[in-house]
């Protein structure tokens, strides 16, 4: 019965004489040098994204203030031909402009006077004509706002803040 087995090594028949292991040591240099490779492409991906910022979108004239009564909107595009916009004048005469396109599946909205909202008749979905915020429907992230300067009697379109 001397070369008897126990059970357990049937089961786990593991040579740990011929087993290769890693060290503390050996773990913690593999460790730190992961570490290390992780924070510098960090830091180049960064870099590259301050190297590749995208240029100022160029200021480009909308409509004369007097071309837009209270209570009314006007559409436009901005930054580039393909980007509807819509510039609403509210009843108090303040202005505000925002990307036509509504964030939940990209249809175009309309302004509705009377409620003060930007509708999205695709899925009844509705934004506030003063902050571009979602009030009703799907939507909801916030639309895109066109910055608008007064500039002497034209009203400006400068950039987008998304």
């Amino acid at each position: 019965m001397a070369d008897e087995r126990p059970r357990w090594r049937e089961d786990f028949p593991v040579r740990w004489d011929e087993d290769n292991y890693m060290t503390r040591r050996e773990l913690a240099k593999f460790l730190t040098l992961g570490s290390g490779l992780l924070a510098s492409v960090n830091i180049l991906i960064a870099s590259i994204g301050v190297a590749n910022r995208a240029p100022a979108l160029p200021a480009r004239r909308i409509a004369s203030a007097d071309d837009v009564a209270p209570g009314t909107s006007l559409l436009f595009r901005y930054p580039t031909g393909d980007d509807p916009c819509i510039l609403v004048c509210n009843a108090d005469g303040r202005i505000d402009a925002f990307s036509q396109v509504c964030t939940h599946l990209s249809c175009a909205v309309v302004h509705r006077p009377g409620d003060d909202v930007l509708a999205c008749p695709c899925h009844k979905g509705s934004f506030s004509a003063r902050e571009g915020l979602p009030l009703a429907g799907p939507p909801t992230r916030r639309l895109p706002r066109i910055t608008i300067e007064r500039r002497g009697a034209d009203l400006v379109a400068t950039g987008v803040e998304v």
